[in-house]
């Protein structure tokens, strides 16, 4: 991209709008809390969190890098949240997150933020999981309004339904 004067390109832009992070310190090993994020994200996603437009069926991971996590409605009509980015089992999960400032899916990766989730031992039964909000700036317009969404108090709704989950032993 050129500047309006040809003087050369346009510097990219540099993030403005900080990083979300939130943690949970959950009794399950790295190993079960991967599983229950990855394998049963019907039993921790918030019922808000929802791009299909008629009633939703089912959400899935497609494991390892370059999977798909998707939800289908009852119709069978498929929306991809995202893409995996770094599939660590039991350690790391990195995806692209597929939403627009309104809050509404877009197609592709361009303008998809990522969240990241790292899963470390605490001790011999605790696991902290992590999940962080980055590259919000790549929302646009509505990126600020994202943050504003995203940055309360930790755990927040998704880690704290993701905790349940866990210490329901799915």
């Amino acid at each position: 991209m050129q500047t309006p004067d040809k003087e050369g390109p346009v510097p990219e832009q540099t993030q403005t709008i900080p990083d979300v992070r939130k943690s949970v310190t959950v009794a399950a090993s790295p190993a079960d809390c991967f599983r229950v994020f990855t394998e049963q994200p019907a039993e921790w996603w918030p019922a808000s969190h929802v791009l299909v437009k008629k009633e939703r069926a089912g959400l899935a991971f497609d494991p390892g890098v370059g999977g798909r996590y998707y939800e289908w409605d009852v119709e069978g009509t498929e929306i991809a949240w995202g893409r995996v980015l770094e599939w660590e089992p039991g350690r790391r999960l990195v995806m692209t997150w597929r939403i627009d400032g309104n809050w509404q899916s877009i197609p592709d990766d361009e303008r998809a933020s990522e969240i990241e989730v790292d899963i470390e031992p605490v001790d011999a039964t605790h696991t902290k999981v992590s999940l962080a909000h980055v590259k919000l700036h790549k929302h646009g317009e509505g990126a600020e309004r994202i943050f504003r969404a995203l940055d309360g108090p930790s755990p927040g709704e998704t880690l704290e339904r993701f905790a349940q989950a866990v210490a329901r032993g799915v």
